[in-house]
């Protein structure tokens, strides 16, 4: 493990600045509890996918944030305040691209399809079984990332 990680550093920093992201104990078990509820959630989400496709898709996505809240709580930070799913993405995104990380930018767009699904509007579509389909998997590549990254990513 590197003893600073450097990328993305100015970012993070502002995000502290802004109080959309805050300091916390840094905790590894949490982390992994984090990544142990979203393998729960895949499983579940799987389960259910025929019976209810909103809800399966709202398990999938959740497994995805719990992994990337994974990946800050084992450095010590925590998003706060409006917006806090979002601010999830856009520290490990400062923090780890480039190279590119095609996987975890996925979430972007299971967040906005989530939120239209919590809080439907009949101008905007909700989640589907294709939606599901395609969340899963995404959040297990989401998943399986942070996971290799706790053991690499310092304290913050």
């Amino acid at each position: 493990m590197v003893s600073r990680w450097e990328r993305g550093r100015a970012e993070v920093d502002q995000l502290l600045t802004q109080a959309r992201l805050t300091r916390v104990e840094p905790n590894r078990e949490l982390a992994d509890s984090y990544l142990d509820q979203a393998r729960a959630h895949l499983s579940a989400a799987a389960a259910v996918t025929d019976l209810d496709a909103a809800g399966a898709f709202v398990l999938a996505y959740d497994a995805a944030r719990l992994a990337l809240a994974a990946v800050l709580v084992n450095q010590g930070l925590r998003p706060r305040g409006e917006g806090a799913h979002a601010v999830l993405l856009e520290a490990v995104l400062a923090q780890l691209e480039p190279p590119r990380q095609q996987e975890f930018r996925e979430f972007d767009w299971m967040r906005r399809l989530r939120n239209d699904t919590q809080y439907p509007d009949a101008d905007r579509p909700t989640a589907v079984a294709d939606d599901v389909a395609q969340a899963i998997p995404a959040a297990q590549a989401i998943l399986e990332r942070a996971a290799l990254l706790l053991d690499h990513m310092p304290p913050y």
